[in-house]
């Protein structure tokens, strides 16, 4: 929080404003970092920075040369580095003011954009830390920082201390070159009582590995015990290793990814981009997971982890993989908790979407059983990209599998006994007519489901021979077998009998002969005919209103439902031949219900009825009939 200087000014000079420290903390713990643990990283990341200004100075110096040491015995958290270190000039001009950073060019801002590849700014572009904010952090656990430094700069350079307080007040002194032998800076922080969770030596400790495992820096940790220090990040990550084979890199690059994840990865794609200094690795999930939910990503920049749930580095597509990327050129937010979203951050997302794709391409040139146990577990997540991407239509749409007549099977496959492909519009739809279409030769794939029926329609572009249609119900009808004419006058009275008890549900009754003959009836009835009937039915019932003049000016002949008797089932036989009025009308029920049934759509309340009553009808006649 803020407060603007309210001393008299008449004479119109510009004021400052001044700051609350306190509310200033209260703010960043609150709606800035996640989490009290940051402070540790933001120590760490200052440690780094100043190490990385030290090679600058020395460039010869290899990365061994110069480390950080942690410390926590349960009192203090002290962390030390062998940086470029601070003049007293520098303690007074960034440690006291809060948003300067020394890791900025003058006069820049940490908000221009990044265009392009690689193009960062000159003198920000080798530190993580850019905002001038990251020690306050340290007031989430400690409530006095103590820092302690000496500039590598100039060679007799004194040592400086800083100490800030969490009430705003600091003091700066000039220390004898004795009492830091050597240039760098320790950060020295009394915890409060309420900070004990972030501040145990155990816990200093995993925040340690859990923030700094891939630096490229040597960090030790000791917890006062007398012992040596334990190494934070004791080997580089597994992408910037040598290894004697393939074999071998493949298996650690498994086995990091396990590691971190939790998982076995189906398989592990290496990324790397050097046009912003990206490694890493993607792990293909073993396990489906549903379309579009996209997992966090693990995300370290310059080996420091900014987040575990990096969503953007991605496109939405992608949700088939888990990444873990090093990289030098993205943008951390003020937090530090997640990626700027800017030019270089879509770049890198376009170029990893590329590396996904090349890898699937691979697979499907050289790696026919991985991609199949690919596409066995992740064959929507490919179906979602193919929809938008035609190479990876042309190369693996033959090779998605598809529900059909046939099964579950591929369009490859399917396309070989079938030149004329027909699909649904619903799964219910496919229900319906699958046993009677399979029977009769069509060809029918289910495209109810996510993507299903656009990508069929597709199928000529990369098979050319093969037609592909919606499928009507009049395309049924027509494959079905009339009776003869004698057996059709013989049924015109059942029919009679059977329209006039379906008509309440818009239904037509017809005689067919199909195969299986096991199944005694089809009901042919389309999601829009339903809708269209319900819309007619409305207008009816409003009719005069404003609602009704609205649905009777969309009126149309409303569509039928049609019953299909086969006439090669016996009880479709013996129905047909029943003379008593109310028996035939209720097995004409039956059958509509049974039919309803075997649909295996949503029922409407009436048909609902219709199934108990009649029911109950035919074993009432069963009882009399015996008795």
């Amino acid at each position: 929080m803020t407060l603007p200087d309210t001393a008299p000014n008449p004479d119109g000079a510009d004021r400052t404003f001044q700051v609350d420290l306190r509310g200033l903390v209260d703010l960043l713990s609150h709606h800035l970092y996640s989490s009290p643990r940051v402070y540790l990283r933001e120590l760490l990341q200052n440690a780094v920075d100043a190490l990385t200004a030290r090679h600058a100075l020395e460039p010869g110096a290899s990365a061994d040369d110069f480390g950080i040491r942690l410390h926590a015995d349960g009192s203090v958290v002290r962390v030390e580095d062998d940086g470029v270190g601070l003049t007293e000039a520098d303690v007074h001009t960034f440690l006291a003011t809060i948003g300067r950073s020394s890791k900025r060019a003058a006069g820049g801002s940490p908000d221009e954009p990044v265009r392009g590849w690689g193009r960062i700014e000159e003198q920000r572009g080798d530190f993580i830390g850019q905002f001038g904010i990251g020690l306050l952090s340290c007031f989430l656990v400690a409530d006095e920082i103590h820092v302690l430094s000496r500039s590598a700069r100039t060679p007799d350079a004194p040592a400086v201390e800083w100490r800030g307080r969490g009430d705003g007040s600091y003091t700066v002194r000039t220390l004898p070159a004795s009492a830091r032998p050597r240039p760098g800076t320790t950060v020295t922080l009394t915890p409060r009582a309420d900070a004990d969770e972030w501040t145990r030596p155990v816990k200093v400790h995993a925040l340690a590995r859990h923030f700094g495992s891939l630096l490229r820096h040597p960090v030790t940790f000791d917890d006062g015990s007398g012992g040596p220090g334990v190494p934070v990040n004791p080997e580089p990550a597994p992408w910037a290793r040598t290894f004697p084979t393939p074999g071998s890199r493949s298996r650690a690059l498994a086995a990091y990814g396990e590691k971190v994840f939790g998982f076995t990865p189906l398989d592990t794609i290496e990324l790397d981009l050097p046009a912003v200094g990206l490694k890493g690795i993607a792990c293909v999930l073993p396990e489906a997971v549903p379309a579009g939910r996209r997992h966090g990503h693990r995300v370290h920049v310059k080996g420091m982890l900014l987040s575990e749930q990096a969503e953007e580095i991605l496109p939405e597509w992608a949700f088939f993989v888990r990444c873990v990327i090093d990289a030098e050129s993205l943008r951390p937010t003020a937090s530090r908790e997640s990626l700027y979203e800017d030019a270089t951050l879509a770049a890198v997302r376009d170029a990893l979407a590329e590396r996904l794709r090349a890898w699937i391409s691979r697979a499907a040139a050289s790696d026919p059983d991985l991609l199949a146990r690919f596409l066995q577990t992740h064959h929507l997540a490919v179906k979602s990209l193919a929809v938008h991407d035609d190479e990876i239509l042309r190369m693996l749409l033959p090779w998605l599998p598809f529900e059909t007549t046939d099964g579950h099977t591929t369009l490859d496959e399917f396309a070989r006994t079938h030149r004329t492909v027909l699909v649904t519009s619903s799964v219910e739809e496919f229900r319906q007519v699958a046993a009677i279409a399979s029977a009769a030769g069509l060809g029918v794939v289910n495209g109810g489901y996510t993507y299903d029926r656009e990508l069929v329609h597709r199928l000529p572009e990369v098979r050319p021979e093969v037609n592909v249609a919606d499928l009507d119900p009049a395309t049924l009808t027509a494959h079905l077998d009339p009776v003869d004419r004698e057996t059709e006058l013989a049924a015109a009275a059942y029919l009679a009998r059977a329209r006039d008890a379906l008509a309440v549900f818009d239904c037509d009754v017809a005689l067919r002969t199909f195969q299986p003959a096991s199944a005694p009836a089809l009901l042919v009835d389309s999601r829009e005919a339903r809708h269209e009937r319900t819309r007619s039915q409305l207008a009816r019932e409003q009719e005069g209103g404003l609602w009704g003049d609205i649905l009777g000016a969309l009126r149309q002949e409303a569509p039928r439902a049609q019953l299909i008797l086969n006439q090669l089932n016996p009880l479709v036989r013996t129905a047909v031949a029943i003379d008593e009025p109310e028996l035939a009308r209720t097995s004409a029920e039956a059958l509509y219900g049974q039919a309803a049934l075997l649909s295996r759509r949503p029922l409407r309340p009436a048909e609902s009825s219709l199934i108990n009553r009649s029911f109950l009808d035919l074993l009432a006649h069963a009882l009399r009939k015996d008795s």
